[in-house]
Parts: C-alpha cells; structure tokens; sequence
C-alpha cells in the first residue's frame, strides 16, 4: 500500500493528513496560529508559525502511523502536496531566511498601489494578461507597498514567495511555485501559464526574484536529509507543486472535468467552475486562475460574507437558540435551520443584502453594506434567518450567472464548507442554480486535493482525474423544486435591482 501526505496551510491552522491510496485517512493533525493587524486594515502572520506548524503536524502523523502499525515503512509515503492561503507576501533574503512578517491575503492596506497599477497599465491591459482587475489583497500590490513604504526591505529581498511555497523551500530548499497559486499574484499570464515579463517590466521587478513555475502535479524537488530526518521519512518522498487552497478544494470535491462546479460556504463563499479553456470576464467580476488540473483553468466569483453573514446573526440575536443546543447536546444551526424550514420561499416578502463586509462579486464595492428590505410587523426572527440564507444564496446565484455568461455550463454543483452541511441552504442553490447539488462522503477539501495531486506526481495514479474517479463519492443530491425556483427567479431580480438602487447611497453613507 502506498500513502500520501496532504498539508493545507490556513490562515487559522495548519492541517495535515496522511491518507492511504484508496483515500483512507491514516492520521491527522492540526496546529492553531494567530493572526496580527498592527494597525486598521492590516493582517499580517510569521512563517516560523507555518513552518512550526507543517514540521510538527507532518512528525505526529507520520509517527503515529508508524507506531500504530498502519504503515510499514516509511518509504512507503511516497509524496507530499502542500495546499495553502493565496495571495500573502512571504520574503527572504539571500541566506534565506525571512525578511519581514507575511502580508497576507486579506489585509487591504494596498490601495494607493493599486493606483499606481492603474496608472501604469489600463485596467483592460490587467484583466487581459493577468485575467483580473488590480486588487488590494493580491500580490502584486503588497510587493509594491514593501517598495514603497519598507525601501530597506525591498533592497534585501532576494526571492517573493507565496506562503505554501515557502513550506516547500523548508521541505526541499527549492525555490518554486505552481500554476494555481501563482494566478492570483497578478503576475502571471494566465493564458500562457508563465510569469508574464510584460508585467514584470511595468512593475519593474526582477523576474529572478520569483520561482520556477511547475503544474500543480509535477515534482518540484524531494525532502532534504536534515528535513526528512526531521520528520521520520525518507528523502525519496517527494514534494510536488500543490495548489492555492480553492484550487486545491476543487481536486478534493472531483471538480476536475468541464461543466463541474462547487459551491463553498466558509466564512466568504465561493462558486468554483472548472473549463477546459481559458475564458476571461472583460468586466473583471470574477477571477479566472490556472486550476490544479494540467493545461486547464478554473473560473471563480466570492461572496464576502456568506456563512460570516449566519454567524454574525446568530452571535447577536440568537442566544436562546445558543443556550437551548447546549441543554439539548445539538450545534444551535440545526435548532436554526429546523425553525428556516417553516418559513416560506421568499420569507414571506423579506430580502437581505450580505454586504456586511462590502462585495466582490459581481460588484468589486467595498462600500456596500448589509440591508434588511421588506421589513414589517408580520416577520419574526426566523424569517430573518431564512432571509439571511436566501440573500447569501442570491449572491452566490450573481456569481453563477456570469459564469453562465462566459460559456460555463454547470450541470451538477458540489457543496462544500459549513453551510453546504445545511439541507436547507442546498436546497436554496439547487433551485436558484437550476441544476443538482450533490455533497461528498470526503470532508478533508484541500488537504485530500493536494495529497490526489501527491499521487499523480510520484506515480501512484494515473492522473487527476483517474485518482478523483477513484477516490471521491458523492454522499446526497438536491433536485431543483420547479415551484421553488420560479418564485426565487422573481426575488433575486428585485434583489439585483436593490443593489443598484443603493449604489450612491452607499457611498453617501460612507462619507457621513
């Protein structure tokens, strides 16, 4: 039997598995780290936290299977994939080692930089090579900020490197990175699936200063002795090029093949399509990256506040539902979702906007905020719930109709995160989508995704898609319920209309 090491590192924990080729989980592990913002809009981690994390999770797994007997040998671990959080900043100097804390990628201190971009190049020009618009929490900007405000640490900085990408270097010493990740650096021509020199030019940076680009699944290097000692494993197991941690979901849920999607309800929400061919928005709604599949890209919209959107309610409005699940022994969303289901479709004329934390897709408006329309003496807390999962829901649907304005066809939608758990929000996609929504047995995402593209590396599989047809099951499907779905079409019109009602207003708002 051969096994296969999965390390995902998140931007609140480490998590690493070792599963065996049929996709059994041997053992894992997870190690917490905290998050800094030295100041407003500011988020920054150390990578000694994620190297701590990797090293010490990898150890205890590896260990415990082979106290444990369920493995052998070690040489039996054939292979290491590293998922990770895209976007942060990680920088080293010529010995190495690590210049500054990593600006990772939810800060938003970038705003000036990306209008340095815009001035540099058109918008046009950015969404054409780089498939998306300048962003404030992408790469690209944060390299310029290091430039612009830290001169002495940009004058040190001899590699740029994403965060999992640097795990790598501990794992290998090598200096590299993969298609998925790199896309959402802003410096790479996505068509092309290389480092676009064009934009290195214009942003006037040395193309030495990043790694060498592999796909997802080719090896990158092996363990190094001191590391593979390290972690009682050999210096045979080799370490492939992983994936961004959306990317990496996508080969743990089986979206690998054209009209393939899922659906992610996590703190934001994600709808991730797979295609075959390239295919760009020229308004710069949704971000087009490389996907983990070899010679194939994935096209994605976010939700800011999806399930952030449950939970802030939840925390300020539902004490009693929070104090009965505790008497009872149950989590306070199945107490909540059983109330949801008696509410009708629509919550009876109530409509929420989840614009708590502004938009993204398809609005790119970071002063859009949260709004309950309809209001009136009929709705009690229960209807807010349901309108709250409801305007989640049509904000995901936003997402999927642009895809459907690319040519992207989904057929059948796979739910993952916390809310794809919910029978109820399920049901809400499947009739807004228009299409199935089906869940998996496999919960690990990202971490099984990297370990699958582990397998097709060392050569344990034949490819991708061969490992997810053998490894992934589907665990429940949701049909779309024909009347469901007409009245929801109806709402999510007046929805999409809301936002641009409010548009100025929110700007108003902003400046009061």
């Amino acid at each position: 039997m051969n096994y296969l090491i999965g390390i995902d590192v998140g931007t609140s924990a480490t998590k690493t598995v070792l599963f065996d080729e049929n996709g059994g989980v041997v053992a894992e592990r997870a190690y917490e780290y905290p998050m800094y913002t030295p100041q407003n809009g500011w988020a920054e981690q150390e990578p000694s936290d994620w190297k701590k994390a990797s090293l010490e999770t990898v150890a205890a797994v590896v260990k415990e299977a082979l106290d444990s007997g369920k493995v052998a040998n070690a040489a039996d671990i054939k292979g290491i994939g590293i998922s990770g959080q895209m976007h942060g900043l990680v920088m080293l100097d010529e010995n190495g080692e690590v210049i500054r804390p990593s600006i990772i990628w939810c800060d938003q201190r970038t705003g000036q930089e990306v209008e340095e971009m815009l001035q540099i190049m058109p918008r046009e020009k950015w969404i054409e090579i780089t498939a998306n618009p300048p962003l404030t929490g992408w790469t690209a900007a944060k390299i310029l900020w290091v430039r612009n405000k830290e001169p002495e640490n940009y004058k040190k900085c001899k590699h740029i490197m994403l965060p999992k990408d640097y795990i790598r270097y501990v794992l290998t010493g090598e200096f590299a990175t993969e298609v998925s990740d790199a896309s959402g650096m802003q410096l790479m021509d996505v068509a092309k699936r290389d480092w676009s020199q064009e934009v290195l030019d214009k942003l006037n940076i040395d193309r030495s200063l990043l790694g060498k680009m592999y796909e997802s699944c080719e090896v990158t290097g092996k363990l190094t002795p001191e590391v593979a000692s390290q972690l009682g494993l050999t210096t045979d197991t080799v370490v492939v090029g992983g994936a961004g941690d959306n990317a990496a979901a996508a080969i743990g849920t089986g979206v690998v093949r054209e009209g393939t999607a899922f659906t992610t309800i996590g703190t934001s929400g994600v709808v991730f399509a797979h295609t075959d061919k390239v295919s760009i928005d020229p308004k710069g709604r949704v971000h087009t990256c490389c996907c983990a599949v070899p010679g194939a890209w994935h096209i994605m919209g976010v939700t800011q506040a999806a399930g952030f959107s449950l939970k802030w309610f939840r925390d300020n409005f539902c004490q009693s539902y929070i104090e009965e699940a505790k008497e009872k022994g149950v989590d306070p969303y199945d107490l909540i979702n059983a109330d949801i289901e008696t509410v009708p479709v629509g919550s009876d004329r109530l409509i929420y906007l989840p614009y708590l934390n502004g938009e993204r897709t398809p609005h790119l408006d970071d002063k859009a905020r949260g709004v309950f329309f309809g209001l009136s003496g009929i709705h009690t807390r229960k209807h807010l719930l349901r309108a709250v999962m409801e305007g989640v829901s049509y904000s995901l649907c936003d997402c999927n109709d642009i895809l459907n304005e690319m040519g992207i066809s989904v057929k059948e939608m796979m739910a993952c995160g916390g809310g794809g758990k919910s029978k109820i929000w399920r049901q809400m996609l499947s009739d807004l989508y228009g299409c199935k929504v089906a869940t998996i047995d496999q919960e690990q995402g990202p971490a099984l995704g990297v370990a699958i593209l582990a397998g097709v590396g060392s050569g344990v599989y034949a490819s991708v898609q061969e490992a997810c047809d053998k490894l992934i099951t589907k665990a429940k499907e949701t049909e779309p319920v024909a009347g469901n779905a007409a009245k929801y079409a109806e709402y999510h019109k007046l929805y999409k209309k809301l936002y641009a009602d409010l548009k100025d207003d929110y700007k108003a708002l902003a400046e009061l």
